[in-house]
C-alpha cells in the first residue's frame, strides 16, 4: 500500500466555502477532486475552486 499523507482540501460546493480532510497519496489536485467527487456522489453538487495543503 502507498504511503499517504493528511491533507486538507479547501473548495466551494455550489458556491459555499468548504473543506475536507482527506488521506492523499500525492496531494494533486486531480487527486483531491477525486476524492471530493467520491464524499459528494450521491449528488448533483458543483464542486469548484479546489485547493490542497497539508494538514497540520
Amino acid at each position: 500500500m502507498a504511503q499517504t499523507t493528511k491533507y486538507v482540501i479547501k473548495y466551494k460546493l455550489n458556491g459555499e466555502r468548504r473543506f475536507e480532510f482527506a488521506q492523499l497519496e500525492n496531494g494533486t489536485a486531480d487527486e483531491a477532486k477525486a476524492a471530493l467527487e467520491v464524499i459528494h456522489s450521491q449528488s448533483d453538487d458543483v464542486i469548484s475552486e479546489i485547493s490542497v495543503s497539508k494538514a497540520l
